[in-house]
């Protein structure tokens, strides 16, 4: 192995996530090379500067397109705003750099058209944030699955809500702007969808209602701007497999803080999961005596890889944080040739048709096939 050159684009929420996983990756798996923190871009130099020094990039630049070409970069993170994605990783890809950029892949389909193209002609690695599947509790799920602890699934249900836009009279801010997307569909959705990749393959068509709470937001100018994106959406879905199944998505839920909710209904039990409580999972398997049965909850612990890289002892309990530094260790393993658990732009393009699935069958009522 190779000690990788890190670029990273953005130092917001989800760029400083990125760099701690890279400062991370080497001493919490020991199997790796520390990679080195070669070059960080913002949009001035002089926040570039100070943000190279805080998270401790050698170099620091206000111009992202140095970045992706600058020899001493192997790997890109591309953790900016959704409406820049598309560009940066596809000059990323045609600058022989690897890629590694945050979920949704695009704001349009045309664009993650684009950039798959782009992955496939440089024969690099592209891989998307996803990092709620690296979970060992998601993993062991996928295991239930495949020991058919449950029988065969026949309904899926998964919620996505956060309050984060429950308030009216919060700023508008790019997340209402139609330059971000649909909304919660790509926003939060792409998360969900990503999580039935994972567990059962892909959905086979969609039938959406997509709805705004709030019809405009005040502007730190003092006036209102009209919303332009659709902070709740509800889809009925038929899985590839033929079960059923809801997603019902809500950006302004007040009092949910990072609820992810699956429900998996087989013809021997169910599982149920919460992120809000992401280190533990429920099982109920329809065996023994009917007044004995009932939901078991079970703790994550170092017997579910990969927990035991950073806790010896259970119930202790990973963190968000920690599932990008997962995600940093698959994404280096697939760059070393090796299979990972990641999804990359060939997957994800799917998630991305699905969610424009969505948005059409919102807009024009029915079911849609995803294509």
């Amino acid at each position: 192995m190779t000690h990788l050159g890190i670029g990273l684009i953005g130092t917001g929420y989800m760029g400083k996530c990125h760099a701690l996983a890279w400062n991370a990756v080497a001493p919490v798996f020991g199997d790796v090379p520390r990679p080195r923190l070669a070059v960080l871009a913002e949009a001035t130099q002089e926040l570039a500067e100070k943000k190279a020094r805080e998270i401790g990039f050698e170099r620091a630049t206000g111009d992202w397109r140095t970045l992706v070409t600058d020899p001493a970069v192997d790997v890109v993170s591309v953790t900016t705003p959704n409406a820049f994605h598309a560009d940066m990783a596809i000059a990323a890809l045609e600058a022989g750099k690897h890629v590694w950029c945050e979920k949704p892949m695009a704001t349009s389909p045309a664009d993650a058209e684009r950039m798959l193209a782009a992955a496939r002609a440089s024969g690099r690695v592209a891989a998307l944030g996803y990092n709620y599947i690296q979970n060992p509790v998601i993993r062991l799920i996928r295991r239930l699955l495949d020991e058919d602890r449950i029988g065969t699934v026949n309904h899926v249900r998964l919620e996505m809500d956060e309050d984060f836009m429950a308030d009216p009279e919060d700023l508008f801010s790019w997340k209402s702007e139609a330059t971000s997307g649909y909304g919660a569909l790509d926003d939060f959705g792409v998360h969900a969808l990503s999580l039935i990749r994972v567990l059962f393959g892909g959905v086979r068509r969609v039938c959406g209602h997509t709805a705004k709470p709030y019809a405009d937001r005040p502007t730190r100018e003092g006036g209102r701007r009209a919303v332009e994106t659709y902070d709740i959406a509800t889809t009925l879905i038929e899985l590839e497999n033929g079960a059923s199944g809801v997603i019902a998505l809500n950006r302004s839920a007040w009092g949910r803080k990072g609820r992810i909710a699956v429900q998996l209904f087989g013809a021997k039990g169910a599982i149920a999961y919460d992120q809000e409580r992401m280190n533990e999972v429920q099982l109920y398997t329809a065996e023994g005596i009917r007044e004995t049965q009932g939901f078991r909850t079970i703790l994550a612990g170092p017997q579910h890889p990969p927990y035991d890289r950073f806790i010896p002892a259970p119930g202790h309990g990973l963190g968000f944080n920690d599932l990008k530094i997962i995600e940093c260790r698959e994404l280096i393993r697939r760059i070393e040739g090796e299979a990972a658990h990641l999804i990359e732009f060939e997957d994800g393009i799917r998630i991305e048709r699905t969610v424009d699935a969505m948005a059409r069958s919102a807009h024009g009522g029915g079911w849609v096939e995803v294509s």
